[in-house]
């Protein structure tokens, strides 16, 4: 159930109930560009931690597929931003921010693909 939705030509952001408690969700609107978490070409890091790997960045990749093939409980990716937010983007989508239940107060940031998304940070 989303509780409210703000809609700006950059950013979407909405507060929704997510396992029962409120949460906030952010998006870039660059539906075009969402591959999904499972779908995303990713470089692997490390032989021996399979979560050490980064996201290419977008210019590395060409448009995403309005299909990617990944769903979550029966919801596609959006056709537009304008669908935002549902169970794709909120549990797939790689370019969408949650954040915990309970902690929807607090701003969030969205990950940055200009440059490549390291899953774990090794500075």
């Amino acid at each position: 159930m989303t509780i409210k939705v703000l809609r700006k030509d950059t950013i979407n952001e909405a507060i929704i109930l997510f396992c029962g408690q409120k949460a906030r969700v952010k998006c870039d609107r660059k539906c075009s560009k969402a591959w999904g978490l499972n779908r995303r070409s990713r470089q692997q890091l490390s032989e021996t931690d399979e979560e050490d790997y980064c996201f290419l960045a977008d210019s590395e990749l060409r448009e995403a597929p309005r299909n990617p093939g990944t769903y979550e409980c029966g919801s596609a990716k959006p056709l537009t931003p304008d669908e935002f937010p549902q169970k794709w983007c909120v549990r797939e989508c790689e370019r969408c921010a949650i954040s915990s239940p309970g902690k929807w107060m607090n701003d969030l940031e969205l990950k940055e693909f200009e440059v490549r998304s390291y899953n774990i940070d090794h500075s």
